[in-house]
């Protein structure tokens, strides 16, 4: 009996040692979230402030000026156990957003990070407020999300995350442009990072959806054994570099302990926050948190559905049991009901049916008169790609139409959607550009992903281009668009141009080239886009009349005149297009009113053709190329449509294969007479931005230099 009771004690003994081990580590554990967090338990560094229920790390600061701060959590979690160092297993989830409200600024970034201390926040620009650039590590460890490349830290691109280990070189680097997340467009971006101590493996995912990829985008050994402490600090670091880069913290939840369980290294995302209440208030804190993201609509109606049908099999049951202790009466008059409701359903179904139908037959429809569209999307998938069209994400105004910034809900993609006018010609351009552009496949066109044509709207899906467009590119960016990608620039529209005038199926004539429909893609080629105006006609016949549309400043004389375009009035914009991008000067100056193109006709007539050039390059290029520029810019602008090259003719000039055209000094005049002037003016114009210059002469003709644009 004594034997089995000294058993027992030594059971009971080990049992409660191993429970006090445990319970020791349990104690260490750490786990919160922004609605659990007070405002005793955040603490503010630098530049970081509250910001409407969000954590700010940095502040809208006026250019050059830099900054930096840090938003940590308060108390100190332990990483390691002492002696055995023990590393802790810990998991984080966060979504954050980088706002640019600069164009021209040049970036920053945002770091989750470890840090051994509370109380130091680091230098701004490209050291993200992580470290000291004259005091060296001060041993911190950061997982980056940098939006700015700098090179002095071997930075791939201003779009990545990299994992950085006292410094600023990152030792482990992911390219968020491969899974098409771009830190700058201002969105709500996700991101978990999870480390097990066991296997001592980190692994970082980033996405837009509140689901977690499947696949890490980093998945790597890491031993932190040499880079914390038995305690360190957790929180967030950002900084700008003469920008104007706001970073914000808009959920975080946080967990680590050493019992290896489930909750440390789960794949799931958070809970989602009770309903219905539009942000989570915690009783004691003293300021509102906004909830996590909520769960995907597939993943909410999988529960929803789960939960119905398991109601339904209960209510069937008692349902059943009720009818049997009612006897036969009961059965024949819900038998009569049910027959009764079936009847109606079946009518319910064949009226939705046949308005599907129709529907349906009406979208085949309009496909059918669409050749090789990649895409028809769903009106519902691109609103909520646009956040309901809101105004924030308008990034330009094509033709009859506003191009808003979407991010596809499905895959994340970032696409351009046109939003086509409700007008009739709306329709009509809409019908116009889907015909022609789902044809083509040129290099230098912005490729269209799809279309939609529902509840009265007419939208259009395109590649988006990182760039921006060209007159961005001249005009409002800090940065000077160097020569060489200049000259590119004008070589890839030159070679679209030439694919629709003489190298595809059809001819198709633009209409409406200039330089805020020449899209720039990540690596500066330029991409044709808008449609709207376009109009394909079959070789060798002449298109037909129209009204004359266009911009002022692009226009050719005899197309202002007559209405009528040609392969010869694309020409014509493009050699604008060409004086403007080597010239650094927009076709018409508002405030002077001076026309481009006699502004360079005239340089050229007094033998100074170069002082055309922009003087912003600093004399950065070669002489003999910017002639070369300037002269078949000219060469393109003449007035006389059949002194012009044609666009393949550019193109050998351009790469050398064929001579420029001699450009007379003095710029020609083209003859119209008095009547067809005045039938042309009375029957295509209808809205005159400019002068006209008639110069009289003895003959009944009038002479036209082309001075008039219309807008």
């Amino acid at each position: 009996m004594s034997s089995d009771s000294g058993k027992f004690s030594g059971i009971i003994f080990v049992y409660v040692t191993l429970l006090l081990s445990l319970s020791g580590d349990i104690v260490r554990a750490t786990e919160f979230d922004f609605g659990t967090l007070t405002l005793s338990s955040l603490k503010l560094l630098g530049d970081a402030h509250l910001n409407n229920g969000s954590v700010s790390l940095t502040r809208d600061l006026a250019v050059p000026n830099s900054g930096a701060g840090r938003a940590l959590y308060s108390k100190p979690i332990r990483f390691r156990r002492p002696e055995t160092h023990y590393l802790a297993s810990f998991s984080t989830f966060f979504s954050f957003s980088v706002t640019n409200l600069n164009p021209s600024s040049i970036g920053g970034g945002i770091a989750f990070v470890i840090s051994p201390d509370d109380d130091v926040v680091g230098d701004a620009g490209g050291y993200l407020g992580l470290i000291d650039a004259k005091g060296g590590p001060n041993g911190v460890v950061a997982v980056e999300f940098d939006t700015l490349m700098d090179v002095e830290f071997s930075d791939i691109n201003g779009n990545h995350v990299g994992l950085d280990l006292n410094s600023m070189v990152s030792t482990q680097v992911g390219d968020l442009e491969t899974i098409s997340i771009d830190l700058k467009s201002g969105d709500l971006v996700n991101s978990w990072i999870d480390y097990s101590g066991s296997t001592r493996t980190l692994n970082i995912s980033v996405s837009y959806s509140n689901l977690k990829p499947e696949e890490p985008l980093l998945s790597f050994s890491l031993d932190l054994d040499p880079y914390v402490n038995d305690f360190m600090f957790v929180g967030f670091s950002g900084s700008t570099q003469g920008s104007t880069e706001t970073h914000s913290i808009e959920w975080w939840s946080f967990t680590s302990s050493f019992d290896f369980n489930s909750k440390a290294e789960s794949s799931q995302p958070p809970p989602p926050p009770p309903p219905p209440t539009s942000t989570l208030l915690n009783p004691t804190a003293n300021f509102a948190y906004p909830p996590p993201p909520s769960p995907s609509p597939t993943e909410s109606n999988s529960t929803e559905s789960n939960t119905t049908n398991s109601h339904t099999t209960e209510k069937t049951s008692k349902c059943h049991n009720q009818l049997c202790k009612q006897g036969p009466g009961a059965v024949v008059g819900v038998v009569t009901a049910g027959a009764f409701f079936l009847a109606l359903f079946a009518i319910i179904l064949i009226w939705v049916y046949s308005k599907n139908f129709k529907r349906v037959k009406k979208s085949d429809y309009l496909a059918s008169e669409i050749i090789k569209i990649p895409k028809e999307f769903s009106y519902k998938e691109l609103k909520l790609a646009t956040k309901c069209f809101n105004s924030t994400r308008i990034i330009g105004h094509g033709a009859f139409g506003t191009v808003y910034k979407g991010i596809l809900p499905e895959s994340g993609d970032i696409v351009a959607v046109k939003r086509c006018s409700h007008s009739g010609q709306g329709k009509t351009e809409f019908l116009s550009e889907l015909s022609i552009i789902g044809t083509l496949r040129h290099r230098n066109l912005v490729r269209l992903q799809g279309w939609c044509h529902e509840n009265g709207e007419i939208l259009l899906v395109y590649d988006l281009m990182p760039n921006g467009s060209l007159d961005k590119a001249l005009f409002e960016s800090r940065i000077v668009l160097p020569w060489p990608h200049r000259q590119k620039i004008l070589m890839g529209v030159a070679s679209a141009l030439a694919y629709l005038h003489q190298e595809c199926e059809n001819q198709v004539i633009h209409r409406d080239v200039k330089t805020s429909n020449i899209m720039l893609d990540e690596g500066f080629n330029a991409r044709v886009g808008d449609f709207g105006l376009a109009r394909q006609i079959e070789h060798d016949k002449s298109p037909d009349a129209t009204v004359a549309a266009g911009t002022m400043g692009y226009l050719a004389p005899e197309y202002l005149l007559t209405g009528r375009a040609t392969d010869k009035t694309d020409v014509f914009s493009y050699g604008a297009v060409m004086l403007e991008v080597a010239s650094g000067r927009r076709p018409i100056e508002k405030e002077t009113s001076t026309n481009l193109v006699e502004w360079v006709w005239g340089l050229h007539r007094d033998g100074r053709l170069l002082v055309a050039a922009d003087s912003r390059l600093g004399g950065e290029f070669d002489e003999g190329e910017m002639r070369r520029v300037l002269l078949v810019g000219l060469a393109c602008s003449n007035p006389d449509p059949l002194a012009r090259p044609t666009m393949r003719g550019v193109v050998q000039m351009l790469v050398g294969e064929a001579e420029v055209p001699i450009v007379p000094r003095a710029k020609p005049s083209v003859s119209f007479s008095t009547s067809h002037l005045l039938l042309s003016l009375q029957d295509s114009v209808s809205d005159l931005n400019g002068m006209i210059t008639i110069s009289t002469s003895s003959s009944s003709d009038h002479s036209f230099n082309g001075g008039t644009e219309l807008v």
